[in-house]
């Protein structure tokens, strides 16, 4: 059976940067941050993630959690 087991994970915040003049798309750009703690809660992220918004230039879109795991067999 495999086992997935989790490295590392990565905080994403999605930004609005407004609409693209031509096609009137959405622009989004990310701030990401890196080495989060593979034990945070969504809880804790969505947390930081609000808390860490008020300063970016750009409104918050959305939040977005990225993990990478080694998967092995046993």
């Amino acid at each position: 059976m495999a086992v997935a087991q989790m490295v590392d994970s990565r905080l994403s915040l999605i930004l609005d940067d407004g609409t693209d003049p031509e096609s009137g798309k959405p622009i989004f750009k990310s701030k990401s941050f890196n080495n989060v703690k593979i034990a945070a809660t969504a809880d804790q992220l969505f947390a930081i993630a609000n808390a860490v918004a008020p300063l970016q230039q750009r409104p918050l879109v959305s939040v977005e959690r990225k993990d990478n795991s080694h998967i092995t067999g046993e």
